[in-house]
């Protein structure tokens, strides 16, 4: 990356500028984003009590999609399930609306069901029938003790933490696939499953050194064959007499070879790659850096609907942005 290559003179280096060229709509969007106006469509009333069960067993009382709404609204404001419980419980009183609340302990047993990843709206699919997709992932932690107890007071605690896997569309700045594993998964397993949740083809597959190898080549070409691959190779990758002359990550190592990595990244547009770190960082500053739930199921279903509460924050108010050119004296 350039920082890498300019750290001993980046104090002489000035900090790009950015203006903010729809700053009225941008501000709109930035106050509608703390609006607590909530609405229920009649779609929705109809589907707050669960279907009749045509099976043996119990009879479900609340939908899936009134356990979602009650979760997402406590991913929202940060709230626990009790708090939660009264919160969707205020809400509907004082819109009027006769509707039983899930309990804390219904919310808590029917999270560790799996959701379907949802869909993004019609309106922001893209119009060139085609996605490019940017993969990255980060840790959140889980529940247990705090790090500096096990530094301070020797300790010995459950901590840890989960992976989370994002593929995010540049264009739209939505998150259109996302994947939660354990810590011992590696990258480079999770883009089969990424690219599983995604319906458009891909026009080019962006990720860091860390999905370095044949087998994500291969399963992006699986999915879209004339799919452009941009993954920087290893700093001691060396062009191999048996590669195929057509392989991409033959042709990376020789333009880095040839021209220099800066020059490299240029040509292949790998610095849209930032727009998934910066995607990873509105997730943990939202939405938050740890899982609230406790078992793994629960986590995976707390991930999905954070991805997609975190998709519809931002569709409030994105910026629209551009370079300054500073004149030289």
């Amino acid at each position: 990356m350039p920082f890498k290559h300019n750290v001993c003179r980046r104090h002489r280096i000035g900090k790009m500028k950015l203006k903010v060229t729809s700053w009225a709509p941008y501000e709109a969007g930035l106050r509608q984003r703390g609006s607590l106006t909530l609405w229920m469509t009649p779609e929705a009333l109809s589907s707050w009590q669960a279907p009749k069960r045509m099976t043996r067993g119990g009879q479900p009382r609340y939908s899936d999609l009134a356990i979602e709404t009650a979760q997402m609204l406590g991913l929202v404001f940060g709230l626990r399930l009790r708090q939660t419980e009264g919160f969707v419980t205020s809400l509907l009183k004082l819109i009027g609306l006769d509707l039983a609340v899930p309990d804390h302990t219904t919310l808590s047993r029917r999270a560790s069901k799996p959701i379907a990843p949802n869909k993004l709206p019609v309106d922001r699919i893209p119009e060139k029938g085609s996605v490019h997709v940017l993969v990255d992932s980060t840790g959140l932690q889980v529940y247990g003790a705090d790090q500096w107890l096990e530094e301070k007071y020797s300790v010995k605690s459950r901590r840890g933490w989960r992976k989370l896997h994002l593929a995010l569309d540049p264009d739209s700045g939505d998150i259109i696939a996302h994947v939660m594993t354990d810590r011992e998964a590696g990258d480079a397993s999770q883009v089969e499953p990424l690219l599983d949740q995604i319906d458009t083809p891909i026009r080019q597959f962006t990720a860091d050194g860390a999905y370095d190898g044949e087998p994500t080549y291969d399963a992006v070409t699986k999915y879209s064959a004339d799919a452009a691959v941009v993954i920087p190779p290893r700093a001691n990758a060396v062009e191999r007499k048996d590669n195929d002359p057509s392989s991409q990550r033959a042709h990376h190592i020789e333009a880095i070879n040839a021209d220099g990595r800066m020059k490299w990244q240029t040509a292949t547009g790998y610095g849209k790659r930032s727009l998934v770190e910066t995607a990873i960082g509105h997730y943990k500053s939202i939405i938050g850096r740890r899982l609230r739930a406790r078992s793994f199921a629960a986590q995976q279903t707390e991930v999905a609907l954070g991805s997609d509460v975190l998709n519809r924050i931002l569709a409030c108010a994105r910026p629209k942005s551009v370079r300054v050119r500073q004149a030289n004296a």
